[in-house]
């Protein structure tokens, strides 16, 4: 994958505001190909800027993450976003219709 794919879905990342979440298939889209969600996901294992690129913003399409957060193992991606506000479901997932970047914008 060439790394102009990885550029345009790290800048998608870059743009996910604090408290909120995107899925691997919205960055995807995004970024331009709604087929994209694997490659999402190769992406952000290999971020190259953890601190820049909010990775642990991104989660799966049930509001999951990952089961071996990439950048601290498992349990530091939901810390990290609960750190910054997002509550978890007692299913272990984020509630998407409140926290992700669409979340809101139905009118």
């Amino acid at each position: 994958m060439s790394g102009s794919v990885f550029e345009k879905i790290y800048e998608v990342v870059r743009t996910i505001p604090r408290g909120r979440v995107a899925t691997y298939g919205m960055v995807a889209m995004l970024a331009g190909n709604p087929r994209w969600a694997r490659v999402v996901g190769y992406a952000l294992h290999v971020n190259p800027e953890p601190g820049i690129i909010p990775c642990h913003r991104v989660v799966n399409r049930h509001g999951r993450v990952a089961p071996g957060f990439a950048f601290g193992g498992e349990g530091v991606q939901r810390a990290m976003l609960e750190n910054e506000g997002i509550v978890f479901g007692e299913d272990g997932c984020v509630d998407l219709k409140k926290y992700s970047i669409f979340a809101g914008n139905d009118s």
